[in-house]
């Protein structure tokens, strides 16, 4: 890569996108292009400024940062996505890697890991922060419940996804955000030993689970 790398900084809050530019402006190896309060502005602005690497915060008001990762790529945008987010729960973690996040750091980090994290981003390199991979190696390690037994919230996603309704559809129907759904399809697939939703569908009416 030539010339410095060029940064989408996106959050919801005024003060954390000014204290990220300012630290970055500090750097010559690094320019940011642009600024972005949430997921859908940051989709917009990704298309027009093509940087390099997108900062992205993911609980936002508007578009989260979870689903502003997946209309990324969607919309086939080669930016890479660095996740900076003060959550490190399999509920945020889980979504935003499945999504196309290529590394995810907590705002907690030292600067120097944070321009670590960027120039890793910026060559493809995935960076994750230690108790992010932590906690995605214990459940790669932890055997898959494939016998554990459905719970009552995951039946009704499955129920949902049978009708033929889209995570957002089924997200609406719960009262629960998108990424929510999301995780409970991992759980489903995990426990039914599926990967997929049609799968899914298919071994939930073997099962007896959704009716004959």
């Amino acid at each position: 890569m030539t010339g410095p790398i060029k940064l989408l900084i996106v959050d919801d809050h005024p003060v954390v996108r000014d204290g990220l530019s300012a630290m970055f402006a500090r750097d010559p190896e690094f320019t940011v292009v642009g600024e972005a309060s949430d997921g859908a502005e940051a989709v917009r602005m990704a298309q027009t400024l093509a940087p390099d690497v997108i900062l992205m915060d993911l609980r936002m008001a508007g578009m989260d940062g979870v689903t502003a990762i997946g209309e990324l790529a969607r919309r086939e945008v080669p930016a890479r996505v660095l996740v900076l987010t003060t959550y490190d729960t399999d509920s945020h973690v889980l979504p935003a890697i499945e999504a196309g996040a290529t590394g995810y750091l907590l705002k907690d980090a030292p600067r120097e890991e944070l321009l670590r994290a960027v120039r890793s981003a910026a060559r493809g390199e995935v960076t994750l922060a230690p108790s992010v991979a932590a906690r995605l190696m214990s459940r790669l390690r932890a055997p898959a419940p494939t016998t554990g037994p459905l719970s009552q919230r995951e039946l009704e996603v499955l129920r949902l996804v049978a009708a033929g309704n889209t995570n957002r559809e089924a997200a609406a129907r719960l009262f629960i955000t998108e990424a929510t759904v999301k995780t409970h399809l991992i759980n489903i697939y995990a426990k039914l030993d599926v990967n997929d939703r049609a799968a899914a569908v298919a071994a939930g009416y073997d099962r007896g689970l959704l009716g004959s």
